[in-house]
């Protein structure tokens, strides 16, 4: 690919400015289509931006290219929370594709990245097929359903009817719904801490984006005085011949043990005038799937969520734990990022890993893509060996591994950045 924008001062990528960023931010909605955001929810992204992890690429006083970079920390399998570069707002101007901007942007933004210290950078992918050669790869997966209510019928565990809900405003009970959410953090793989500012994200409730439905709605669920699970939803009235045919959309639903889950759930399922209930980005092993009485009136379907780059794979595989113990010597190829090309051997166990250099024997062969895709253990190696993505140098290397890499809890994205 020839490259037409350089690292420079004039050409290439630099950070973002603050007095820049109404140009920049507008040549991102273009590059999407072009359709303005509410108000509020500009303000929001420009409020929670961070220009100096921010790039632009600029054709005099034209924006060409946009990328950002929000500072997360990532739940891991063990549960740590590992800094992670949560790549975003990445758009070309339309008028300037193919001419090496996007690369541009990911090489520095890859290369700063490793200079802050970052082992991982993360993603959702508007095109997945873009993002494979930067070395990206699928490490999550959602869950949705359209269930049909009027016909399917949910069995909660014990407890459920210990569960108190009631009816709130959402903002007045944002605090209560944030430790709920932070108390699940380390717990699935996956999921992000969410830093000051980051809770407004859940309340955005744009007009543009109720499709006929009803303003955010929420319910608390409580036990003893104390807040154990929230549900934000919307709900659709609609009236047929043969009477009501009302849709629940549900935001978000949380909950702290499955009683109260279960509680929450059944309350979606038998809302007054209703007889849709719309699921959209849920973990893949949730457990009211396993709840209802017919899964194929439930509609389900999976789509790829968070996308995983190993910035530096030494500290990236030492940051998590394995569910049983791996030893094992992996022939890297990292041809975006050369300093991660070469043998690594991975010792681990369920209470901490150590990943270093080696000259040793290598037991397994795949490229930065496929390690990224089984980092989070929702994407066994084994499987990848079987779609010829791993190479398989020891017998029975690609199992071994994939059993350590696994995870109990399914890796899960709670929101897009």
């Amino acid at each position: 690919m020839a490259t037409d924008f350089p690292a420079g001062p004039e050409t290439g990528p630099r950070v973002l400015r603050a007095d820049d960023w109404d140009r920049w931010y507008d040549n991102l909605i273009r590059a999407f289509g072009g359709v303005p955001e509410p108000s509020e929810e500009r303000e929001l992204w420009n409020s929670l931006v961070e220009f100096d992890r921010s790039l632009g690429v600029w054709e005099g006083d034209a924006c060409v290219g946009t990328a950002g970079a929000f500072s997360f920390r990532l739940t891991v399998p063990g549960g740590a929370a590992v800094p992670a570069a949560g790549v975003t707002t990445v758009s070309v101007a339309a008028t300037h594709r193919r001419r090496g901007v996007l690369t541009s942007m990911m090489r520095r933004q890859l290369d700063d990245i490793r200079s802050w210290g970052e082992p991982l950078a993360v993603l959702t992918a508007s095109e997945p097929a873009i993002y494979g050669r930067f070395g990206y790869a699928a490490a999550t997966h959602s869950l949705s359903a359209e269930i049909d209510t009027g016909r399917v019928r949910l069995s909660v565990p014990a407890g459920a009817d210990g569960v108190r809900l009631r009816y709130a405003v959402p903002a007045e009970v944002l605090g209560a719904c944030e430790e709920v959410y932070a108390r699940l953090v380390p717990a699935r793989p996956g999921m992000l801490a969410r830093r000051p500012g980051w809770e407004r994200l859940g309340l955005l409730d744009p007009e543009r984006g109720r499709d006929g439905a009803s303003p955010l709605q929420c319910v608390l669920a409580e036990r003893g005085g104390e807040a154990v699970g929230y549900a934000r939803f919307r709900v659709r009235p609609e009236w047929g011949v043969a009477g009501h045919d009302g849709t629940v959309v549900l935001e978000d639903v949380a909950a702290l043990d499955p009683a109260a889950e279960g509680a929450l759930w059944r309350f979606l399922f038998d809302i007054d005038l209703t007889t849709t209930l719309t699921v959209r980005g849920r973990p893949v092993d949730e457990a009211w799937q396993y709840q209802v009485s017919d899964i194929r009136r439930c509609r389900t379907r999976l789509r790829d969520g968070l996308y995983v780059r190993l910035v530096d794979v030494g500290a990236a595989l030492e940051a998590r734990t394995y569910q049983a113990p791996v030893d094992v010597v992996l022939e890297v190829a990292d041809d975006f990022c050369p300093w991660n090309a070469g043998r690594w051997r991975l010792s681990g166990d369920a209470k901490g890993a150590v990943c270093a250099r080696t000259r040793d024997a290598p037991d397994l062969a795949l490229s930065i893509r496929e390690l990224g895709a089984a980092y989070l253990g929702g994407v066994s190696l084994a499987a990848l060996a079987a779609a010829g993505r791993v190479r398989e140098i020891r017998a029975g290397a690609p199992a071994e591994a994939a059993v350590g890499f696994g995870s109990a809890v399914a890796p899960w994205l709670p929101h897009g950045f």
